[in-house]
């Protein structure tokens, strides 16, 4: 007996240790079983929405590999995804959109569904065929195919089940539910068939529910379907079903597809309203409309609570009910709602005991039992069924049905019924023998019995019943004769008998038997041949027949034999006992042979009885089967076995049965059903449950779902192919293209294929021809909605002049599209602001020719102004100069000068004319001298053209009146008469803006002072002209010419267009009051400069040039002069052009011209004359720019600009260079420039502008107008603080009326290299550039990257700014380039560096310098090569305390840097040579010292081992010498020194002997016998199995010879074909078990150890060519009544009657 002994000092502390030292303290006890540690906490989802996947990790404790994976994985974040996230493949892709591919950058798309790797990341560039591999695999969570569950986890595609767990095979059934049994939906089908009506031209087809899914509608016929929907709300559609296409209804898709002889409704479901399908009627025919859905069932029973009790004491029932439940409404509705649905069984209703408590009686309580012992609840009692009213023919049989209750004291009462309900009830009447009675059937005559006279001949009657079977029941009464008087008309020569001669025995033997017999029917029957001949001669014997299982086949009138088990009900005895009669010493004889056989009978139940044999084999192997005693007539004298049939059956011992196998069966496979299969055609896919499953007990059915390696075997398939075959051919459209227009009504197409899908799963491309369906349409409209408003541009204008520079116009009408695709005119606020560019610009034609030298002696030459003047107010007098045409106010004073000019000659006579008559004075008009012409107070006789004359010139003037009766102008047809609605609608224009109308007042009232004291030229005068308007006639022609370009339709708007456009243009050409003639103190002085101090003790002074502020003087026609800081106008006459450049300074300055920032290169044309003023000769558009002098001495500088222009077109000083800045505070330039600058700094943009008259400067930022807070002054452009938001394009436009300049800068910020922020492109990049190999990110406090050798890694280099720097990489602070025996390359523009084939050597610090314009910015990584070695370390700890043995191994680890790692990294380097150290040579102290056990003594049962104990002292010589055992016994106690051993008990498998060879056989000449095997002890006690188990147990069956089983097939010749050809010809033959010596046949199931051979096959498969038109079957007539002719298979066989038809 062992004790309990004391824990040594320090065990506490030292647990307490391993606990601290454990690396985690909670581990499960599975987890403690194995090497592995815990599973670690889930990571984070790889994606928010839309399925995606998380990972646990767990570490191997063991030194050494552990079995299994260190990685699981789960489903997660299985939410949808909102619709503006997209496809997370398409995620994938485009993030490698700005990498280049091939050094191009391309847009990534994603390719789907690829069959042999869907788990890489395959993509394709956008608009090309190019499809690429990105990535070797995707993001975990990634879809494998876009219409299914499973999903891309470590680049391995994983099931995914509907119930979004990993490896699960669960779907959706038909009803939407995940891994359902398809129990709460029904399956509708059904066909409505049209019917036409005076009354109604439409009706109802089906009502389809909500939540109905896979609806399918095909309408046949001329007739049209519509729906009509009600959602939950109560909201009502409908939806006509006008065309093909898609439609969303009420939140569910239909898809419709109308064809020219049918109509397809199709809907996926699930539907979210009820749709009502109607039919509209269209045409004469009937259609009929076939229908098939699965309908939820949305009512469903629920079971209600108890009623109350029946009793309130003693012992009472309650009863529950059903009541049925709307799902959609969630309330009680009508019991007929769920008798709908034939799926909904109605629950049983509950009854339960209630109130037990006893009552209180008049002696106390009532003595009652126990409820648990007896207490019966009430039942259904029935009485038993009456005798049926016809024993044939059909009949009734009653009985009467009540609710019995028994009480607690046995007393049985009938009750009310309502507490039975629990349980249905009994049904009180039904039907009974409702077949026909049997019927007498008479066979034909055999032939007479005699050659010769008379005699008798017989036929069969058989009492055929309604199986068409013999058997009995016909009334005897109604029988035909069996025989009758038959006579030979030959004469016999025998005398006359004067009896019929009676046939022979055997022919009436046969008529007998036959009556007796059973007949062949189509139905498989048993058949039972004749008896054969009793075994004993005398006494009781044995009578053997043949009972086969045979069917007639109809078609052939031939008998095939079946297998027994084909044939119902019993089988009729092959067996019986037979008496033959008494033997000489058993009984005497006795007259009758009736009575004898009857008195032998008598003495069997003597000598024959019952017996019980052994019992029969277990029904079950396993889970726990029966035993049935074998019965046995046995020989109460031989005890021998004996036919059944000679026990009283009546005596027959009860059925004795005993339970066997009890044991739990092992695991199998169970298999469910095949779902249905997935596709019709093609090759479709059938799934099916496949489980491992243990039979715990059969009785109760109880079974227990195991692991998959339980069962033994492979798995049986869950997928399996199905309707492998090809389809027919079908319309296969594609997806719709883009719509053709974005708005206003567009066209989408698509391709429409005939394909044919193949039973590989292929699809093969047809011609159209093969698909005999309506093809679907491949156009349809799209876009249906208005577009924005817009401008329609007109065609620009020819070119204002025929030679040089001249503008073109244009038109804008703003026009909307509707959805119709008509275009429409709309209101001009509806469109957006027009620039001013996209109705004017510059046009260029060839250079005009140079000024021609004037004759010799020019002609007079007459002044003239091309202009039109409107009088816009009532003044005394005007004074116009020749040329132009004007429109006046009646009673105006007009003056009209004719001025000539040219070289000095006697003045020329000046006529007049009026619409060509000449004019003389009068009171009306004057003609006065020297060319003036004055109508007073004008007239309407006054208008018309006034012509001037002199000598061979002329000039004329038009007057038109405005306001004259009945018309605006003049009468008849004039030059100036085109202008009329021009000026119809200026003067009607009421846009006018006020300040300019104010400023105009005011300058009128200021010319009118000055009228009368000026008299100036005619061109001076005109300016003055008070409240009058002035346009060229140019202007006004163009605005005509573009009109007559103009549709009429938009010539109206286009006309008010214009003329407000004509009218700002004519306020803003008006002159200013201060524009008078020069006084003549303003003109040049020649030489002004040298006029200026020339002493030469002035101090000295910086140069400043003179700026004037005089306009410019035009001294002639040919020649300009002006000072610095005015503009220049060039016109088509002038000859030179003089820019004086007066400087002051001292020392004098020195003066240089420049134009448009570049020096002028003086020419013959190009002269810098004495003074330094510049004089340009012949002047021509090229000359046109900014004029700069530059005045420069020793103290510093000065310059000022003039501006030289044609035709007053606005001009901007522009400069090209470009300015870069990093660091000054503020920067100014030029307009045209392009400035690079940092942030933070102030830009100033200058843009100095000339034109005549002045232009007006508009400021632009990416083509958006600027507010004025940007510009505080029109000339520049002031951007203060500048950041990466005001990057961009400044355009500054300049426009006056006679055009539009616009000059643009490029502001470009400069961004200084930096680490960006996010660093997620970076190391996505990473990713995809190396998804396997180690990197690092550099950055500049460093990072570091430890590798093996002969490793390869990736370093990235995190840089952003602008522009985009340059990335150079180092290596130990040299280029990379230059650093021998590396292997690198750079990828991803230099921000990825991918080094190679690392060593110790390559080893160290690498950088990566990121500069631009802007600075630079280093980053470093090093990269450590791990360098594995052996150390030996300190002395290990002694082997021995004491003794000769001890040695200490110096410690040998494995290193990388100085830390431990495993020894298996150091395997390929040499193991350094360790000697072990001598230790601990000491004498031991006393020791007990045993030996091993001994032998045990007994093998089961209880033995004994010993060993030797002593006391030993071991010497540090090495030897060990006994001492005293007190020695050892101060220290530890004395070891055992015997045990016991093997006490298990002695188990031995015993078995009986073997039993008779009986069994069934298994071959030729065997059988089998069994024998029983358990195990017990050796005293006989019985075990269970399992105790045996370890020793090999006998066998319990054995093959034995037995000669019932010399058995073999015997087969007979075929019988002829039924057919000589087509396909239904067949044969047979009898197939029978026989026995080999006696050549009898025996029972067939002796010979089912062999295969049994065919009994019927076919034969003369052939076509059948003239053959003769006949019936070869007696059913033809029913064929032909069922109309069967049609089908091939009848119309061979029934040719005859067939043919008639």
């Amino acid at each position: 007996m062992e004790r309990c002994r004391r824990a040594p000092p320090g065990t506490p502390l030292l647990l307490l240790a391993l606990l601290l030292l454990s690396p985690r303290m909670a581990r499960s006890e599975e987890d403690r079983e194995g090497p592995w540690d815990v599973w670690g906490p889930w990571s984070e989802c790889s994606r928010t929405c839309g399925g995606g996947a998380s990972y646990s990790l767990r570490r191997c404790l063991s030194s050494r590999s552990c079995e299994g994976r260190n990685i699981r994985y789960r489903t997660c974040s299985n939410v949808d995804c909102p619709l503006e996230a997209g496809d997370f493949r398409a995620q994938q892709c485009s993030a490698h959109n700005d990498v280049k591919h091939h050094g191009q950058f391309y847009e990534w798309l994603p390719v789907s569904n690829d069959p042999d790797n869907p788990c890489s990341l395959k993509c394709q560039a956008k608009g090309t065929a190019l499809v690429v591999e990105l990535a070797p695999k995707v993001l975990d969570g990634t879809r494998c195919y876009s219409e299914s569950l499973d999903m891309c986890i470590s680049g391995l595609c994983q099931i995914v089940g509907c119930d979004h767990q990993l490896g699960s095979t669960a779907k959706e059934d038909n009803c939407g539910v995940c891994n359902g049994d398809g129990s709460t939906c029904r399956l509708v089908r059904g066909q409505y068939k049209s019917q036409l009506s005076a009354t109604t031209s439409d009706d109802t087809v089906v009502a389809i529910p909500y939540g109905s899914r896979h609806v399918r509608l095909v309408l046949k016929g001329p007739d049209h379907l519509y729906l009509e929907t009600k959602t939950l709300h109560g909201a009502k559609g409908e939806n006509s079903l006008s065309s093909t296409g898609t439609f969303l209804v009420d939140n569910s898709s239909v898809d419709f597809q109308k064809l020219p002889d049918k109509e397809i409704l199709r809907m996926t479901g699930p539907l979210m309203a009820d749709f009502i399908i109607k039919i509209q009627n269209s045409g004469p025919a009937d259609s009929t409309v076939q229908f098939i859905f699965h309908q939820p069932i949305i009512h469903r029973w629920r079971e209600t609570d108890f009623f109350p009790c029946s009793a309130t004491c003693g012992g009472g029932y309650q009863l529950t009910s059903a009541e049925c439940y709307d799902l959609r409404s969630s309330r009680v509705v009508a019991d007929q709602y769920c008798h709908y649905y034939p799926e909904n069984v109605k629950p049983k209703p509950k009854l339960q005991e209630c109130n037990l408590d006893p009552c209180p009686a008049s002696d106390g309580y009532k003595q009652i039992m126990p409820y648990d012992l007896y207490h019966p609840l009430p039942r259904w009692e029935a009485t038993p069924w009456t005798a049926c009213s016809s024993s044939c023919g059909g009949g009734i049989q009653s009985r009467a049905v009540s609710c019995e209750e028994e009480d607690i004291q046995g007393r049985v009462t009938s009750v009310e019924e309502w507490k039975c309900m629990y349980t249905p009830k009994m049904p009180v009447v039904q039907p009974c023998n409702i077949f026909d009675c049997p019927k007498w059937l008479a066979q034909e005559w055999s032939p007479c019995a005699v050659t010769c006279g008379q005699g008798l001949r017989y036929r069969v009657v058989l009492c055929m019943d309604h199986r068409g079977m013999h058997t009995g029941g016909c009334s005897p009464k109604t029988k035909p004769h069996i025989k009758e008087e038959c006579i030979i008309p030959t004469p016999c020569y025998k005398p006359k008998e004067k009896l019929p001669v009676e046939a022979k025995l055997p022919w009436f033997k046969q008529a007998q038997e036959l009556e007796e017999g059973v007949a062949v029917s189509e139905e498989p029957s048993f058949i039972p041949e004749t008896w054969s001949a009793c075994t004993a001669t005398c006494g009781v014997g044995i009578q053997v027949r043949v009972v086969r299982c045979q069917v007639l086949l109809s078609f052939s009138q031939s008998v095939a034999d079946l297998p027994a088990e084909e044939c119902e009900g019993p089988k009729p005895p092959s067996q019986r006992a037979c008496y033959a009669g008494p033997c000489s010493r058993e009984a005497p004889e006795v007259d009758t042979a009736t009575d004898g056989l009857m008195d032998n009978l008598q003495d069997l139940t003597m000598l024959y009885d019952w017996a019980y044999e052994g019992f029969t084999e277990c029904s079950q192997s396993c889970a726990g089967g029966v035993q049935e005693a074998v019965v046995s007539c046995l020989n109460k004298e031989t005890r021998e076995r004996a036919d059944m049939t000679l026990c009283v059956t009546s005596r027959r011992p009860p059925q004795h049965l005993k339970p066997c196998n009890l044991d739990p069966c092992p695991g199998r496979w169970e298999t469910g059903q095949w779902s249905p299969c997935s596709l019709t055609c093609g090759v479709g896919l059938q799934t099916r449950h496949v489980f491992c499953s243990r039979l715990l007990s059969g009785e109760l059915s109880e079974r227990v779902t195991l692991a998959d390696p339980l069962c033994p075997g492979p798995k049986p398939s869950t997928v399996q192919v199905c309707n492998r075959f090809d389809c027919l051919p079908a319309w296969s459209p594609e997806q719709w293209q883009p719509c053709s227009r974005t708005c206003g009504g567009g066209v989408q197409k698509r391709e429409v294929l005939c394909k044919q899908q193949m039973a590989d799963g292929s699809f093969l491309e047809l011609p159209d021809t093969f698909c005999s369906a309506s093809k679907p349409t491949s156009q349809q409209d799209c876009q249906k909605e208005d577009c924005p408003s817009e401008w329609l541009l007109s065609n620009w204008t020819e070119c204002s002049t025929s030679c040089g520079e001249g503008t073109q116009t244009r038109s804008a009408v703003c026009l909307k599209v509707l959805q119709t695709g008509i275009s429409t005119v709309v209101s001009s606020s509806l469109c957006p602001p027009l620039p001013f560019s996209s109705s004017i610009r510059p046009c260029m034609l060839e250079a005009c020719a140079g000024p021609s030298r004037l004759p010799t002696r020019p002609g007079p030459l007459i002044a003239a102004a091309r202009n039109v003047y409107v009088q816009t107010r009532r003044q005394r007098r005007l004074h116009f100069a020749m040329g132009g045409v004007a429109y006046l106010l009646p009673r105006t004073a007009v003056v009209l000068r004719c001025r000539t000019r040219g070289p000095p000659r006697p003045p020329l006579a000046l006529t007049w004319e009026k619409d060509g008559r000449a004019l003389a004075s009068s009171a009306h008009v004057t003609v006065a001298p020297f060319g003036h012409l004055k109508i007073h107070r004008l007239r309407p006789s006054d208008t018309g053209v006034y012509t001037c004359s002199a000598g061979p010139a002329q000039e004329s003037f038009e007057v038109r009146l405005i306001g004259a009766p009945g018309r605006e102008a003049g009468e008849g047809p004039s030059p100036g008469g085109r202008y009329d609605d021009l000026v119809s609608g200026l003067l009607a224009h009421a846009g006018w803006p006020e300040a300019l109308l104010a400023s105009t007042e005011l300058q009128d009232s200021a010319v009118q002072r000055n009228v009368s004291s000026e008299r100036a030229s005619a061109a001076q005068a005109l300016l003055r002209l008070p409240g009058t308007l002035v346009a060229e006639q140019k202007r006004l022609d163009d605005v005509l010419r573009n009109l007559s370009q103009q549709p009429k339709a938009l010539r109206e708007l286009h006309r008010q267009r214009l003329v407000a456009q004509l009218a700002w243009d004519v306020f803003r050409s008006r002159p200013r009051a201060q524009d008078g003639p020069r006084r003549p103190s303003e003109q040049r002085l020649p030489a002004a400069s040298a006029l200026l101090g020339q002493g030469l003790g002035r101090p000295p002074r910086k140069p400043t040039i003179l700026r004037k502020i005089s306009a410019a003087q035009q001294l002639s026609a040919s020649e300009v002069v002006t000072h610095l800081g005015q503009t220049v106008v060039l016109a088509s006459g002038t000859l030179s052009v003089l820019l004086n450049c007066e400087a002051v300074g001292s020392p004098r300055p020195t003066i240089s011209w420049a134009r448009n920032g570049e020096e002028i290169r003086f020419s013959d044309r190009i002269l810098l004359q004495p003074d330094d003023s510049l004089q340009i000769l012949a002047p021509v558009e090229a000359d046109v720019g900014f004029y700069t002098c530059n005045a420069t001495n020793t103290l510093g500088s000065d310059s000022v600009s003039i501006a030289v222009t044609l035709a007053g077109k606005p001009l901007v000083k522009a400069s090209r260079m470009t300015v870069t800045n990093t660091e000054k505070p503020a920067v100014t330039v030029d307009i045209g420039s392009t400035i690079r600058t940092v942030q933070g700094v102030n830009v100033t943009i200058n843009c100095q502008v000339a034109g005549v008259p002045e232009a007006e400067v508009t400021w632009f930022r990416n083509e958006s107008e600027l507010g004025s807070s940007h510009h505080p002054n029109e000339g520049s452009l002031l951007l203060m603080q500048v950041s990466s938001l005001d990057q961009g394009l400044y355009s500054c436009r300049a426009a006056n009326v006679h055009g539009e300049l616009t000059e643009s800068t490029w502001l470009l910020i400069l961004e200084a290299p930096q680490v960006p922020t996010q660093l997620e492109d970076i190391r996505a990049l990473l990713s995809a550039t190396g998804p396997k190999l180690p990197s690092v990110l550099t950055s500049p406090m460093g990072a570091q990257l430890v590798l093996d050798p002969g490793n390869s890694a990736l370093l990235g280099c995190p840089i952003q700014g602008h522009p985009t720097p340059n990335i150079t990489w180092f290596h130990g602070g040299q280029p990379i380039a230059t650093t021998a025996g590396l292997t690198h390359r750079t990828l991803a523009a230099g921000q990825i560096l991918q080094v190679g084939n690392l060593s110790v050597g390559s080893q160290g610090e690498f950088s990566c310098l990121a500069q631009n314009e802007a600075g630079f910015l280093t980053q470093k990584a090093s990269l450590v090569v791990q360098d594995y070695r052996w150390s030996v370390d300190r002395l290990m700890t002694c082997s021995a305390s004491c003794g000769n043995r001890g040695v200490q191994q110096p410690r040998l680890r494995c290193l990388l840097n100085s830390t431990e790692v495993d020894p298996e990294h150091c395997s390929g380097k040499v193991r350094p040579a360790v000697q072990p150290v001598a230790c601990n040579r000491r004498d031991c102290p006393s020791r007990w010292m045993v030996t091993s056990w001994s032998a045990c003594t007994r093998s089961c049962g209880g033995g004994i081992q010993t060993r030797r104990v002593t006391c030993q002292k071991l010497k540090s010589s090495g030897f060990s010498t006994p001492v005293p055992i007190d020695l050892c016994s101060q220290h530890t106690k004395r070891p055992v020194d015997t045990q016991a051993c093997n006490q298990q008990l002695c188990v031995e498998w015993a078995f009986s002997s073997w039993g008779q060879c009986s069994g069934p056989c298994v071959g030729p000449h065997l059988a089998m016998q069994h024998r029983q095997v358990f195990c017990q002890t050796r005293d006989g006690i019985a075990l269970p199995s399992e105790q045996c188990s370890a020793l090999p147990r006998p066998v319990s069956s054995q093959n034995c010879w037995s000669e019932a089983c010399s058995v073999h097939w015997r087969v007979s010749l075929w019988t002829l074909c039924t057919a000589t050809c087509g396909n239904y010809g067949f044969q047979s033959r009898r197939v029978e078990c026989v026995h080999a010596h006696t050549n009898k046949a025996v029972s067939d199931h002796l010979c089912s150890w062999g295969t049994r051979p065919a009994n019927w096959q076919r034969c003369n498969v052939t076509p059948c060519e003239n053959r003769e038109c006949r019936d070869t079957t007696r059913y033809c007539e029913k064929v032909k009544q069922l109309k069967l002719c049609q089908l091939s298979q009848f119309q061979l066989r029934c040719c005859g009657t067939c043919g008639q038809v």
